[in-house]
C-alpha cells in the first residue's frame, strides 16, 4: 500500500509527536484535534522540538520549516478521508477511542489502516467497533516520541498479516524500531513498567523512602536514566492510573491493584509535569 498521508487523532504529547516524526519521514501529515487551541498547542511543541534540534546544529533551519509545512491542522474528523494510514493519539480511555474508531471506520476509505497509540486497551475490542478490524493494529509509541526508537506493534485477534506488515514497514520507514506485543492489557512495556512505577508510589506511600530517594536508588543503583516517580510525572499519573486499572480489570489480579496514593494524586489534579505538580514540583 503506498502511504503519502498519515492522520493523526490528537495533538498532545503523543500526538504532536507521531505528527512531526512523520513529517520528518517525508510524508503529508493530518493532525486533529477537537479544537483549534489543542492543536495550535501541538504546533507549538512539534516547533520547540524541532528548534532545539536547529540550536544543537542537528537540523537547519530551512529543514525545520520543510518539516513543519508538511503538517496540517485540523479539527474535522472528516479530513482523514484523505489520510493513507491514521493513528489514533487521543486520551487512554476506551470509550472515547471506540467512538473514534467508529468514526475513522465511516470516514476513511476501505483500504485504510487504523492505528491505535494505546498502551494498554485491548486492540481486538477496539477494532470490534468498526468494520474492517482485520485493517486495525496497535503502533504504539514510547513518549518522548522524536527521540525513543521504540515501537510496539499488536496485533488483534483479526489483525492480518498484511496490515501488520504495513504498519512494520511504516514504523522502519519513521527510523523507528518495531518489536511485536501479543494482545494483553499493557502488551509488553507497561506490563512490565507501570506496575514498577505503582510500586514505586506504594515505597513512597508506606514510607520507605522519599520521593527522591527512591529515584536516586533506581537511577544509581539500577542504571535507569530516569527514576520511576520523576518518570511516573513525565507520563501523567492519570495514564498511569488508567493503565494499572486496566492491568487489575483485564488480568484479574490484586496485584495489579492502584496504590492510594496514586488515587489520590490523581483525584486531586496533581497529574504531573502537564499539571505542574505530581511528585515534584514543577
Amino acid at each position: 500500500m503506498d502511504i503519502r498521508t498519515v492522520g493523526v487523532i490528537g495533538s498532545g504529547q503523543m500526538g504532536s509527536g507521531i505528527a512531526q516524526v512523520a513529517a520528518a519521514s517525508g510524508y503529508a501529515v493530518i493532525m486533529n484535534d477537537v479544537q483549534d487551541a489543542f492543536v495550535e498547542r501541538g504546533f507549538a511543541t512539534i516547533e520547540k522540538s524541532l528548534g532545539r534540534l536547529v540550536k544543537k546544529e542537528k537540523m537547519s533551519p530551512e529543514d525545520m520549516k520543510t518539516i513543519l509545512g508538511r503538517i496540517e491542522g485540523s479539527t474535522a474528523l472528516d479530513d482523514m478521508a484523505r489520510a493513507d494510514f491514521v493513528v489514533e493519539a487521543a486520551v487512554e480511555n476506551e470509550e472515547l477511542k471506540a467512538r473514534i474508531f467508529e468514526q475513522l471506520d465511516a470516514v476513511c476509505r476501505e483500504e485504510v489502516i487504523l492505528a491505535s497509540n494505546t498502551s494498554s486497551i485491548s486492540i481486538t475490542r477496539i477494532g470490534s467497533v468498526t468494520k474492517r478490524p482485520d485493517k486495525v493494529i496497535g503502533m504504539h509509541f514510547m513518549n518522548p516520541v522524536p527521540m525513543m526508537k521504540l515501537v510496539e506493534i499488536i496485533n488483534g485477534l483479526a489483525t492480518s498479516q498484511e496490515t501488520f506488515a504495513t504498519t512494520r514497514d511504516l514504523a522502519v520507514a519513521m527510523d523507528k524500531t518495531p518489536v511485536l506485543a501479543n494482545d494483553f492489557p499493557g502488551f509488553i512495556s507497561n506490563r512490565v513498567l507501570i506496575p514498577m512505577i505503582n510500586e514505586a508510589v506504594y515505597a513512597l506511600f508506606e514510607g520507605v523512602g522519599t520521593a527522591e530517594d527512591i529515584d536516586q536508588v533506581m537511577k544509581l543503583g539500577m542504571n535507569h536514566p530516569m527514576g520511576p516517580l520523576a518518570l511516573a510525572d513525565l507520563i501523567g499519573l492519570d495514564t498511569c492510573l488508567a493503565i494499572m486499572e486496566v492491568l487489575q480489570r483485564g488480568l484479574g489480579d490484586d496485584k495489579y491493584r492502584p496504590c492510594p496514593l496514586l488515587r489520590k494524586y490523581v483525584a486531586a489534579g496533581w497529574l504531573g509535569r502537564k499539571s505542574g505538580r505530581g511528585f515534584y514540583v514543577y
